[in-house]
């Protein structure tokens, strides 16, 4: 690709990435999904982004100092989410916005990330919710997407942070108590509901009352994102509690959009 105008004025740099393609049939964005790089330096997560061959790409890279480098047009189809789902949903990429975040990730150590990198985040998500017309709800981690295969941007990512700045859907999180809680091998119609809720919130989620592994991995992304303080894919009071909040505090539209 040759170089772009960036369509955020606080973007510093652009350098495109070779790995892009059109939204398929015609599809506008109306989502954006939170990534870390996960790799151990920022010149290789760069590299992995923007040459030719690696498939994968990012419209965003938001550097640890807060520098925020665009690579793709938001116009265009860029290649975070991979095999991902939400709300019935499934190439996330064309209705998406990908934003990565330069961090080392779970493999790396996983550092916390500088409050002026978050500013930054915040800043850059507030200006394409408003190009994009893009919801509070619809502003998700990779994670969330894609729950079988990625924990980013994690669980000391500061979704409430950017909440208080206008950008995702967020509510406090229930305290943690001692009590009964659902778990791998559980099965009912109290596990079924636990399905129906999440699905209802938007994951790609199994609806048959059984707890296995897939919904184990749906309860620790939803984990990571909402109630970060124990991210052990076990549903308990806590973690139904925060869930029924946040589905209470969805608007009408976005309940009907995730039932289908």
């Amino acid at each position: 690709m040759k170089t772009f105008t960036p369509d955020s004025s606080i973007a510093s740099d652009v350098i495109p990435s070779a790995n892009y393609g059109e939204r398929n049939k015609g599809r506008l964005p109306d989502m954006i999904v939170l990534h870390y790089t996960g790799m151990p330096d920022v010149e290789g997560a760069i590299a992995q982004l923007c040459t030719a061959g690696t498939d994968v790409s990012a419209h965003y890279i938001v550097l640890e100092d807060g520098r925020i480098v665009q690579c793709v047009p938001e116009a265009k189809r860029a290649w975070h989410a991979g095999a991902a789902s939400w709300a019935g949903e499934e190439d996330i990429n064309s209705c998406s916005i990908g934003v990565e975040i330069v961090n080392r990730g779970h493999d790396w150590g996983y550092p916390d990330f500088p409050l002026r990198q978050i500013a930054a985040v915040i800043a850059l998500c507030r200006g394409i919710m408003l190009r994009r017309k893009v919801p509070s709800h619809r502003v998700l981690a990779h994670s969330d997407v894609a729950p079988s295969r990625k924990k980013d941007p994690g669980e000391k990512f500061p979704w409430h942070s950017l909440a208080n700045s206008g950008v995702g859907h967020w509510v406090q999180p229930a305290p943690i108590v001692r009590g009964e809680a659902m778990k791998l091998g559980s099965i009912g119609d109290d596990v079924l509901g636990l399905q129906r809720a999440l699905a209802k919130y938007g994951y790609g989620i199994p609806t048959h009352g059984k707890y296995d592994g897939a919904t184990m991995e749906v309860v620790a992304a939803f984990q990571r994102h909402f109630r970060p303080a124990r991210v052990d894919g076990v549903a308990d009071h806590s973690t139904l509690v925060t869930l029924q909040a946040l589905l209470e505090s969805l608007p009408a539209e976005a309940v009907a959009v995730a039932a289908r």
